[in-house]
């Protein structure tokens, strides 16, 4: 009986070996996880299918497969016999190679796309997907399968085309426009050492190289006296501990988001470039980063404007420690609204977070730090907040994008006692 990859979610055609957890010979039942897969950034357990013995492991450790491929081969227990896995659907698309094609010519006219019967080129879901957010026309892209499907790969030569096209009248006629695909041979100027890319950190490079590439950003900074919020904290801290909760300044950072998110709806739009619309949620799930050993994840907080600080605090803490074990679903990570990114309790002022795309805006936080402000004429030490903003500059203007960070500002330097209070009081 063989193993095979299974459909692991919508658009999610393949994923990496991360653990093994069986060799030849190993007694297995039915449900056992026999390895763990990584697709995006989620970690997905593969169970086996039936009772018996492993007869051959046909995968290695950081190899990409796809649906279908054939994971694990088991002598079955007859007596004991489990429905055989799913076969895999025949318009699964094969897992783009991890080395990027040869960049094709600059993208010709020629090069459309002519179905007889009006059909759109061939293509999976996710590259239409990645297309359709990226405003790229599909019909303008040539096809490297069989019958002139297209896959990523072709996605991002079109890409690496068209920034030679763009770049080309700049670029001095005695100088090529330089390759970023290019191998690095860095050991003529000393030792060095190479590593793969993990999975999730060549997810992140992928998303966000699309989002600088892709969303003109605009990074607006501004400063919360947050010392009277620290107070508050401080003087309710031990009765949230109690209730199961931490109370952070993430907690109250979300709930200035939501009041800010209610009071400027722009922020909760998204451009669908393709369409040429923008769309707006009805919804308020917030994207909270957590610094994990494998790399930055934002776990989504759904319908933020319906939970209260207690209700916030505890679930922050549980998506939290779960993202660092590598416990989330791929669900969990999607569907934000807005995102926030703390490095307070790593240090350093401001900086410039990268857009979240399809979301429009991200806040990132610094760490507090005291400092002399003048309050009713007099100078005093105030703790003082550093905050960015960076917003997607085709449907946030600077005033809009100004007057939310200061509804930010405002909510974390006026939060009401009595929102902290209850229910815990």
């Amino acid at each position: 009986m063989d193993v095979t990859l299974p459909k692991l979610a919508e658009g999610a055609d393949s994923g990496t070996v991360v653990n093994i957890l069986v060799v030849e010979g190993d007694p297995v039942q039915v449900d056992q996880t026999l390895l763990e897969l990584e697709n995006e950034k989620a970690v997905a357990p593969i169970p086996s299918t039936g009772n018996g013995r492993v007869a051959r492991v046909h995968v290695d450790v950081g190899q990409v497969v796809s649906v279908g491929q054939v994971l694990v081969t088991i002598d079955e227990d007859r007596a004991a016999r489990a429905p055989a896995a799913p076969a895999p659907s025949p318009a699964a698309e094969p897992a783009a190679p991890t080395t990027p094609a040869a960049p094709p010519e600059v993208p010709q006219e020629a090069q459309v796309h002519i179905s007889g019967s009006g059909a759109p080129p061939a293509a999976s879901p996710t590259v239409r997907k990645i297309a359709r957010e990226l405003g790229i026309d599909l019909t303008r892209v040539k096809g490297s399968q069989r019958g002139g499907r297209i896959v990523m790969a072709d996605v991002r030569g079109y890409i690496q085309g068209l920034q030679q096209l763009a770049l080309k009248p700049a670029a001095p006629a005695a100088e090529p426009v330089v390759d970023v695909f290019q191998t690095l041979d860095l050991t003529k100027w000393g030792p060095a050492k190479r590593e793969r890319m993990s999975p999730l950190r060549r997810t992140i490079a992928q998303r966000m190289t699309e989002s600088w590439t892709t969303v003109p950003h605009v990074t607006q900074f501004d400063d919360a006296d947050i010392t009277g919020l620290m107070e508050l904290r401080k003087r309710y801290a031990k009765a949230y501990e109690k209730a199961g909760a931490r109370l952070t300044v993430t907690s109250f950072a979300i709930k200035a988001a939501v009041s800010a998110l209610d009071k400027y709806p722009a922020f909760k739009t998204s451009v669908d470039y393709q369409a040429l619309e923008i769309v707006t949620r009805d919804y308020v799930h917030i994207g909270v980063a957590v610094d994990t050993e494998a790399g930055l994840i934002a776990p989504v907080i759904r319908d933020a404007d319906k939970k209260d600080l207690l209700s916030l605090s505890v679930e922050l803490d549980e998506l939290a420690e779960r993202t660092r074990q590598r416990k989330l679903s791929a669900d969990e990570m999607q569907g934000a609204t807005f995102t926030i990114s703390n490095l307070g309790s790593i240090g350093g002022s401001y900086f410039t977070p990268i857009v979240n795309s399809p979301q429009v805006a991200v806040l990132g936080m610094g760490r507090g730090v005291q400092r002399p402000m003048v309050r009713d004429k007099k100078v005093a030490l105030r703790m003082v907040l550093p905050l960015a903003l960076s917003y997607d500059h085709r449907v946030i203007d600077g005033a809009d994008g100004a007057r939310f960070l200061r509804e930010i500002v405002r909510c974390l330097e006026d939060y009401p006692e009595a929102e902290i209070k209850w229910p815990v009081s």
